[in-house]
C-alpha cells in the first residue's frame, strides 16, 4: 500500500490572503467558496494537490521543516524569481550559483519558505558555462 499527498496546508494569519498570493504563485484561482476573513482558504493545483491556508493563532518562529519548490513552466528561474518579488515575497537566501545551477530561497508575505529550481528548459540545456 501507498499513500498520495493530497494537500500542502499552511498556517498563516490572514488565510485568505495569503491563499491569493499564492493563487497567484501558481496561476490557479483561490476556491470560489472562501472569503476574505474565512479561517481557511484552499488554491487547487491542476496536479490534484490542494493548497490549504489555514489561519493560527500564533506567528511563524523559525525555518520550516517541510518547504514548497517550484519549478518555473515558462522562462527562466531568474525572470520567475523577480515576479514572485514583484508580487510579494522576499529573498531569504540566494543559493544560485555563477553557471547557472542553485536556487533562490524566498519567502511568502508570512514568512513560509519556499524555493525556485531552474525554469525546464534552463535543465534541459544544462549548465551554462
Amino acid at each position: 500500500m501507498t499513500s498520495f499527498v493530497q494537500n500542502v496546508t499552511f498556517d498563516c494569519a490572514d488565510a485568505y490572503t495569503l491563499a491569493r498570493f499564492w493563487s497567484e504563485v501558481t496561476g490557479q484561482p483561490v476556491s470560489e467558496e472562501d472569503q476574505p476573513g474565512d479561517p481557511e482558504a484552499l488554491v487547487s493545483l491542476p496536479s490534484g494537490v490542494d493548497l490549504v491556508f489555514c489561519q493560527v493563532p500564533e506567528g511563524k518562529t523559525v525555518k520550516n521543516r517541510v518547504h514548497v519548490c517550484l519549478r518555473p513552466d515558462e522562462g527562466p528561474r531568474d525572470a520567475e524569481v523577480e515576479r514572485l518579488l514583484g508580487i510579494g515575497a522576499s529573498l531569504v537566501a540566494d543559493k544560485r550559483n555563477p553557471d547557472g545551477t542553485g536556487w533562490a530561497v524566498l519567502a511568502d508575505p508570512e514568512g513560509n519558505e519556499f524555493c525556485v529550481l531552474r525554469g525546464r528548459a534552463e535543465v534541459e540545456a544544462g549548465p551554462a558555462h
